[in-house]
């Protein structure tokens, strides 16, 4: 492989020059962005990056539609029931998401007037608001120089400067490095166009270098290998656990569902009624009296673990949300919905 000179001083002002100017022309169109010059909404630029966390843009964006119509304000997602939320937030995923999400909501529609802070710091004294999203609506909404790194961006930082530490050690370094090319022109706009560069031109695997504007600064590039970047350590085995998950319905063909504690993993949440997941274990003690048979298992994949989930069928009675399997379907996780789909075929 070619060698790379160690990091130099960009050109910045070219290189700021080189991919705002990319960006006036090829800014992808986000359903929440502000269109036309107009000015970004702060709740609309907060929800959607809090929606975009381990979520790709086309899977949130009927989510943003769908809050912003039923929620229009920051306000009255604040008055809304933690339930409604949890519910229309389902599918999302990371689902503490969603209650720091309310808490974050109500926050400002108490202490701030229904007006969220124009700062960083104020942004990230709000509950559930981490550094990124606070560097996010501060640059996108308020126009703060604030230094704002995702994935894409880490990506784009980790090529421009062949940073040869590797991910996700290199996370520092990277965050360093797009600090340097920070400045107070057109901050959001420079924000959402290196997030943009990353995720549709310098992306994993083959980046589109013949597309992008930073060739003549980009080490990755003088190399000849671009694809080599961002190096990364290898990944630990996720752990496997497994579970159990009963499907009861009831006379009328209504599903057996339980609201989960809200502390945990999909707390607060709909589910089925389930046991532990844990290691292999015998058969848990079912949550009703039931003929009970074999539905087969689903497989489904956590951040942290990999989850078997047997699942158990049955007709009974209980002491159960009671719920339409249509509306079930709708309400729950997709661990569950998945559960409840082998159940209900069973």
């Amino acid at each position: 492989m070619p060698a790379v000179p160690p990091e130099s001083r960009p050109d910045v002002p070219a290189l700021r020059a080189a991919l705002l100017g990319w960006y006036d022309v090829h800014a992808r169109p986000l359903v929440w962005r502000a269109i036309g010059g107009a000015r970004p909404d702060p709740y609309r630029v907060w929800l959607s990056e809090v929606m975009l966390q381990q979520t790709t843009t086309a899977h949130a964006a009927p989510y943003f539609e769908a809050f912003t119509a039923r929620w229009p304000t920051v306000s009255d997602l604040a008055a809304a029931e933690d339930a409604e939320v949890m519910a229309a937030w389902a599918g999302l995923g990371y689902y503490a998401r969603a209650r720091n999400l309310l808490a974050c909501a109500r926050a400002v529609a108490r202490a701030h007037g229904g007006v969220f802070p124009d700062t960083e710091a104020g942004l990230l004294a709000l509950p559930g608001v981490g550094p990124y999203t606070a560097a996010a609506v501060a640059a996108i909404a308020f126009g703060r120089p604030a230094n704002v790194v995702d994935g894409n961006v880490e990506r784009v930082m980790a090529r421009l400067f062949a940073v040869e530490t590797p991910l996700p050690a290199a996370k520092s370094e990277l965050r360093r490095l797009a600090g340097t090319l920070v400045a107070g022109d057109r901050p959001g706009d420079w924000a959402q166009a290196l997030m943009d560069l990353g995720a549709t031109v310098c992306r994993p695997g083959r980046p589109l270098c013949a597309a992008c504007p930073l060739t003549a600064h980009c080490a990755a590039f003088a190399s000849g290998v671009p694809e080599r970047w961002p190096l990364k350590a290898p990944k630990p085995e996720r752990p496997r656990r497994h579970g159990v998950a009963w499907v009861l319905l009831d006379g009328q063909g209504r599903v057996a569902l339980v609201r989960r504690e809200e502390k945990g993993l999909l707390g607060g949440m709909l589910g089925l009624p389930t046991s532990d997941w844990g290691a292999p274990a015998a058969d848990p003690a079912p949550p009703a009296a039931a003929d009970w048979r074999d539905a087969g298992a689903v497989e489904h994949v956590f951040t942290h673990f990999s989850l078997t989930l047997s699942v158990r069928a049955g007709e009974g009675e209980g002491d159960f949300l009671w719920t339409a399997p249509d509306e079930a379907r709708t309400a729950l996780p997709t661990v569950f919905r998945k559960a409840l789909e082998r159940g209900l075929a069973a």
